[in-house]
């Protein structure tokens, strides 16, 4: 996908990323509804094997996210973090700095017990730093959207030097 325009900003430090993934703690998921975009923000954990990356994501069992993407399973996701907005001297000299990540997948709707548990899981370890074990009939009242990302890219974006 690599469609960097600025790929001096680009990010390869494996190091780096997994330092994104652990602080950004909202995902923007992007959706096509026919012939509508759909974006949502939603928590979301990950797991980096075998130099693949798997976003876990969990909502309502019902609803509009689901219905799309049982219509068309590929998405778009972006997030954030270390925003912090600086001055310039003129109008567009002012910014703000981040790290971002942005990739494609296709998303699937988990039904096994097991999955979910491990994917549920994973999500609350990303989000809190800490280990949470779920039952099957915790994970019965939720859905869970597994993302094989496809491909992905990192981008700092670095306040003026001074």
């Amino acid at each position: 996908m690599n469609g960097l325009t600025r790929r001096e900003r680009e990010i390869t430090d494996m190091n780096k990323i997994l330092e994104i993934l652990d602080k950004a703690k909202v995902l923007h998921l992007g959706l096509v509804d026919g012939d509508e975009p759909y974006v949502v923000p939603m928590n979301y954990g990950y797991t980096w094997e075998n130099d693949k990356l798997t976003l876990y994501l969990h909502g309502a069992r019902r609803g509009r996210k689901l219905d799309v993407i049982r219509a068309n399973n590929k998405v778009f996701f972006e997030m954030e973090c270390d925003i912090v907005p600086f001055e310039g001297e003129v109008a567009c000299k002012y910014g703000i700095t981040y790290a971002s990540i942005m990739g494609r997948g296709k998303a699937e709707i988990s039904e096994d017990p097991e999955e979910k548990m491990k994917a549920l899981s994973v999500l609350m370890k990303t989000q809190t730093g800490k280990d949470f074990e779920f039952n099957e009939k915790l994970v019965s009242v939720v859905a869970v959207i597994k993302i094989e990302v496809s491909d992905f890219t990192t981008k700092h974006r670095p306040g003026p030097t001074k």
